[in-house]
């Protein structure tokens, strides 16, 4: 063990800081607007979130905490929110974990990670925020990164034990933040986001042996776009393939990535490289960045390893209303997480994400609609009125000549809904909000393979709560997440065909009940 001890500089009594951000959230909440509060996806109570964080399984609990600012519905100063879930079916509100209270994160406590440790105790990582200025962004960040352990095995409040790195800030241009740590071959390894001082967007590695003192080791990953000045909350982890073979995913939010084609058309895109890594080298990429997710509204997430039997490797991420206008803000909350996904490879060696198993315990019931089929064109009302819904749906492309085909959600009778459809001229899956009445709209496509094309089948699994729509192509291949505020009125479900003919193999709607947290 070395003689290191964390630099703790306390400003606030963290209890009493706590307390209040509690009553901030109380606040908000007793006047929330419901319209568009989600009723089977994370959320809080009231006020912003944004990052998951310290996503993990611990001591027979699922637990998501979350950057929340509990005093406004806008980005605001940083502490962290938490649910926690025995099943990942039902959800149970924990008190809020972390305040600023140090001086270190006196502006904010940024993103994180939590790590179980050799013993099977819990360890919270996490970045400390202040402004250089000391008072807001306009002469830039200065963060570290801090260290805290729990107090209790529900995780229901925590110790910190203050700053375990600081900024290097001759050597980074500001942002230096979001830790995620791991253990490989009996090496701890921390990694998180830097901007370089000729602002490069970079991840770092350090090492440890006793999980506090920390040294820098190299750079783990460099983007090869000069335009990408920052990788915000990086993950790194191991994965095996259809032979058995272990290869690495790196998954960062890119920002500054400029638009082309279809690739990074959201303000920041969050996405993957898969590769190989030598422990306490560098990452060697085998594949292009890829986004996670090819809906409007996808950004920072996190996964981890459930560990023993389970052994899963489960991300959570945030539905970022990034684009103006974001009406939920007008409803005293704003911000929620996507379904809980598990990561694995394909048979094409590509990353697929699809909701985890536990979903499927949310259906209430089921309406099976059987085959369907229109000769030319045609709209069929499936429900009138859809609050919580999960659509499971096989197109049958062999038999259909339609352009495009699929399903109206949030159909409201002044003519907006949101459209999920297979658009024959592109070869894609859009995720199209022309029609919607309130927020951003745009569209958002995602590829199908050539061999996906071929197969003459497209598997759609479509996630329709009361202001979000997930998308789960062929299994989860590709998704795509968007917010969709729903209109006034009954919210119906449509299959569409246009220019041509349509046949759905199956078609199910299985109503959906809530995770607890209304």
């Amino acid at each position: 063990m070395s003689d290191f001890t964390p630099t703790l500089t306390p400003i606030a009594d963290h209890a009493e800081k706590l307390a209040k951000a509690e009553a901030g959230v109380a606040a908000l909440a007793a006047t929330r607007n419901d319209r568009w509060y989600p009723k089977f996806h994370i959320a809080s109570n009231g006020g912003w979130i944004n990052d998951p964080n310290g996503t993990c399984y611990y001591k027979g609990r699922w637990h998501v905490f979350y950057q929340l600012h509990p005093y406004g519905t806008q980005w605001g100063p940083m502490h962290w929110g938490h649910v926690s879930s025995t099943d990942m079916v039902t959800w149970k509100r924990e008190p809020i974990m972390f305040a600023p209270s140090l001086e270190q994160e006196k502006h904010g406590v940024f993103s994180g990670s939590a790590v179980i440790d050799d013993n099977g105790e819990l360890k919270f990582y996490y970045t400390g925020h202040r402004w250089w200025n000391g008072v807001d962004n306009t002469g830039g960040d200065w963060q570290a990164q801090m260290f805290a352990t729990p107090d209790n095995d529900e995780l229901t409040s925590a110790t910190k034990h203050g700053m375990i790195i600081d900024c290097p800030t001759d050597k980074v241009d500001h942002h230096f933040r979001d830790p995620k740590v791991w253990k490989t071959e009996g090496v701890w390894y921390m990694t998180f986001g830097v901007s370089s001082a000729d602002k490069r967007g970079q991840m770092w590695l350090y090492t440890s042996e006793d999980m506090v003192e920390w040294t820098f080791k190299t750079v783990l990953f460099e983007h090869p776009d000069p335009d990408v000045f920052m990788l915000e909350c990086p993950d790194f982890f191991p994965i095996k393939d259809k032979d058995g073979n272990e290869k690495w995913v790196i998954g960062f939010s890119a920002m500054g990535a400029k638009k082309h084609g279809f690739m990074n058309r959201n303000v920041n895109n969050a996405g993957y490289m898969i590769g190989t890594w030598t422990p306490g080298e560098a990452f060697v990429p085998e594949t292009e960045f890829r986004p996670w997710d090819c809906g409007h509204n996808y950004y920072a997430p996190q996964s981890f390893n459930a560990g023993g039997e389970d052994g899963r490797q489960i991300i959570h991420a945030w539905m970022s209303p990034f684009v103006e206008p974001v009406p939920m803000q007008q409803d005293g909350w704003c911000g929620q997480m996507t379904l809980p996904r598990e990561i694995t490879l394909g048979e094409d060696g590509d990353v697929v994400t699809a909701p985890v198993a536990e979903v499927e315990a949310l259906r209430e019931d089921t309406v099976d609609f059987g085959t369907v089929e229109f000769a030319l064109d045609g709209e069929k009302t499936l429900l009138d009125d859809a609050e919580a819904v999960e659509i499971e749906m096989t197109i049958d492309l062999a038999a259909s000549t339609a352009e495009r085909s699929g399903i109206k959600v949030h159909a409201t009778e002044d003519g907006a809904y949101t459209y999920v459809a297979y658009d024959d001229q592109i070869g894609r899956v859009v995720l199209d909000r022309q029609a919607v009445k309130y927020g951003d709209k745009g569209y958002r496509t995602a590829p199908l393979t050539d061999a996906e094309l071929a197969s003459g089948k497209l598997d759609l699994r479509v996630f329709v709560d009361r202001g979000s729509v997930e998308v789960y192509v062929n299994g989860g291949h590709q998704v795509l997440s968007s917010y969709s505020y729903a209109a006034e009125g009954p919210r119906a479900v449509k299959l569409v065909a246009e220019s041509g003919s349509l046949k759905v193999e199956n078609l199910k709607i299985h109503h959906l009940k809530s995770i607890g947290l209304e």
